[in-house]
């Protein structure tokens, strides 16, 4: 554990501007802005229901937007057609909070399905795939430090396990941006900050640009580039990591809980 304050990219991946989304009479996301850059790591924080996965979700185009806007990579995504959406999916990868595996599938097929977008036909069994990409998946198992595990079903794995099969998976895709909604939410604090190593390193590595809701204000702390808070679908809170304080962020939850911050990661 080396302390540093890492660097996001120049280059903006995301741009949202007065992104509002109403469910009904129910006013979810506010006039939202919103530019997120190239390798940064940015954790939205908020109270369930604040307007965190909605925001998330308006991101892809699994919510379509009320009034606003919302680039991602050059696509305007709230102008979009089917086609395009499907398009943009292929390039935006998302992390789920209860992974989403196939259970009865090894580790490995489950991460060969994040490169079918780049195939023409379904496959059926990890041997259907071309050889280069069974190459690639085990890689990215490799990297998540799972590679012993390729051949085992993915319902005998712990929950932090699948929680990084279902990284692997979204990384062999190749995208340029990684949405995960609440990825160690179900985790204990150890398998938590594995998780949470895994998203830093490959952001910083592969120059991703990634986005991620939690709960746990330490972690974000202690993991992100930067911070922005939700309440009541408004955006209230939008800084650096670096230099704040708990109590910083614990305003975001109008209550401040005294512990000690954690040390910066890299």
């Amino acid at each position: 554990m080396t302390p540093v304050n890492p660097v996001a990219g120049d280059d903006v991946v995301v741009i949202a501007r007065d992104v509002t989304k109403r469910f009904g009479d129910t006013l979810a996301l506010d006039h939202v802005s919103l530019d997120v850059h190239r390798s940064e790591l940015l954790v939205l924080l908020g109270l369930s229901g604040s307007g965190k996965s909605t925001l998330l979700r308006c991101l892809n185009g699994l919510h379509p937007v009320t009034s606003g806007t919302v680039d991602v990579g050059g696509t305007r995504v709230d102008q979009a057609s089917g086609a395009q959406l499907r398009a943009l999916r292929r390039r935006v990868g998302f992390v789920f909070q209860h992974f989403n595996l196939v259970g009865r599938l090894s580790c490995l097929e489950n991460v060969l399905i994040g490169g079918l977008g780049r195939l023409r036909l379904p496959r059926y069994g990890a041997l259907t795939y071309p050889r280069h990409m069974r190459a690639e998946a085990l890689a990215h198992l490799d990297r998540v430090g799972l590679a012993d595990y390729a051949d085992r079903r993915a319902d005998t794995l712990s929950g932090g396990q699948q929680q990084r099969v279902a990284i692997a998976r979204t990384l062999m895709q190749k995208p340029a941006l990684l949405l995960a909604d609440e990825p160690v939410a179900s985790l204990d604090p150890e398998n938590a900050g594995v998780v949470m190593d895994l998203l830093f390193r490959v952001c910083i590595e592969e120059k991703l640009t990634v986005v991620c809701t939690l709960h746990q204000v330490d972690l974000a702390l202690g993991w992100a580039h930067r911070l922005v808070g939700l309440q009541g679908g408004r955006k209230v809170l939008d800084r650096p990591a670096v230099g704040m304080t708990r109590d910083d962020v614990m305003a975001v939850y109008q209550r401040v809980e005294p512990a000690v911050t954690p040390a910066r990661r890299v």
